[in-house]
């Protein structure tokens, strides 16, 4: 009986482990990755160095943002970079 109640513990255990560290983190990842796939030409972003910018082109991995209106200056990253696409909300 000392043996089954040991297997019962373990296996509560790594369920509590499944549901509360693995699963959310799963289900980040599967919310970034359709940010990602989502991402198009004129989006605002913020990059993970924190740069703010808008997408000009989208070349498979790589994108050409815009990070000043003014000077115009273009810089390239890599796409797995944006951390947030920036979603104004419009006030009606």
């Amino acid at each position: 009986m000392g043996s089954l109640g040991m297997i019962l513990y373990f296996i509560v255990i790594i369920g509590i482990f499944y549901f509360f560290m693995i699963r959310p983190q799963k289900k980040k990842e599967k919310q970034t990755k359709a940010m990602l796939d989502a991402m198009k030409v004129g989006d605002d972003i913020l990059t993970i160095g924190g740069m703010y910018g808008t997408i000009k082109n989208i070349k498979d991995d790589k994108l050409l943002i815009e990070t000043s209106k003014q000077d115009k200056t273009v810089i390239e990253i890599a796409r797995w970079a944006v951390k947030d696409v920036i979603k104004y909300v419009e006030d009606k």
